[in-house]
């Protein structure tokens, strides 16, 4: 099986730490973060495609062509136009079945593992401040009613937390362009959800970092985790 990562933006939001290497690389723990992600995929996973960018060599160097037994591809992606045509980017190399995930949060394995037990799937979580994610409603049954990209008024504190399983169906479904100017997943993988049971995983370990300061709040969750 196979996982895409994004990890082409230039991580603005980060800076000072991102003005000589990317966002992926940034250390938390003595460890950079895109190996903390591709250290808690499934071991089912067996090939990991990589959408680069921004110091994208950096990032080559780091991981090479396989790491940690799993083989890396590269894929450049040359302009900053959204997650959707980040994978957009890696389709013609995609074969079935996939994990989405991004390349700036840190995810616990449980919850990844039993995302590849279904067809399609999303991890979630809740957060004090939904409206800076994609916000998810559940039905009745748990499975994906709607996902909105970043709502003034959140319908909910469930977020989209990346580590999303998806298959080739996904780009049958267009990405419309946000206000932003980029193309977001958000809202395919809500038609898509329309069509196919779509379950809702949630995910106990989840530390998105995005700014400087979020790296000693970091490593003080995952020091936590281990005493």
């Amino acid at each position: 099986m196979q996982a895409v990562i994004l990890a082409a933006g230039e991580g603005k939001r980060m800076r000072p730490l991102t003005e000589h290497m990317p966002k992926p690389l940034i250390e938390i723990a003595g460890k950079p973060i895109i190996e903390h992600i591709i250290d808690a995929l499934p071991p089912e996973i067996d090939e990991v495609i990589i959408v680069v960018g921004y110091k994208a060599q950096m990032i080559r160097d780091r991981l090479g062509d396989s790491y940690g037994g799993r083989k890396i591809r590269y894929i450049e992606q040359w302009m900053p136009a959204g997650t959707a045509h980040g994978l957009s980017i890696a389709r013609p190399f995609l074969k079935g079945k996939f994990l989405f995930m991004y390349g700036d949060d840190i995810h616990g394995p449980e919850a990844l593992q039993e995302t590849i037990k279904h067809p399609y799937a999303i991890l979630a979580a809740t957060h004090a401040e939904p409206w800076k994610f994609g916000v998810i409603e559940t039905n009745e049954d748990g499975t994906l009613k709607n996902l909105v990209e970043k709502p003034a008024e959140p319908k909910s504190n469930l977020v989209n937390t990346g580590g999303i399983v998806l298959d080739e169906k996904i780009f049958e479904y267009p990405s419309p362009r946000h206000e932003t100017g980029e193309y977001y997943l958000t809202e395919p993988i809500a038609s898509l959800s329309a069509d196919y049971p779509f379950h809702v995983i949630k995910q106990d370990l989840w530390i998105p970092i995005g700014y400087p300061e979020d790296v000693a709040k970091a490593e003080e969750i995952l020091k936590n985790r281990k005493s």
